[in-house]
């Protein structure tokens, strides 16, 4: 009876480590949130160059988002999270604006 409890408690544990373990390391990057970060920044009229990018699943079909882009134009990041905003998957967005060019 206790190898089958040990048994029991090794896959449970090994389960738990499995799924712990994608969101720790930045596996739950769900790629069409990506894509459409992507196609966001591609389509503004101000062109910014994506440099960074992370998400992180944050709830049910939710996602929060790091993003660092570089741009030569004086743009606040405020912009970019208003652009983003069309998506509601994404939930927390932080932007980051290096200048370049100036």
């Amino acid at each position: 009876m206790g190898l089958v409890a040990v048994v029991l408690i090794f896959v449970w544990a090994y389960g738990l480590l499995c799924d712990t373990g994608r969101v720790l390391l930045g596996v739950e990057m769900d790629a069409s949130v990506l894509a459409e970060i992507r196609e966001v920044i591609a389509a503004s009229p101000i062109k910014a160059q994506l440099v960074d990018l992370h998400v992180w699943r944050v709830g049910k079909d939710k996602y929060a988002c790091i993003l660092s882009l570089a741009t030569d134009n004086a743009v606040s990041p405020e912009y970019f999270k208003k652009q983003l905003s069309i998506h509601e998957k994404l939930v927390h967005v932080s932007v980051e604006i290096n200048a370049i060019g100036r």
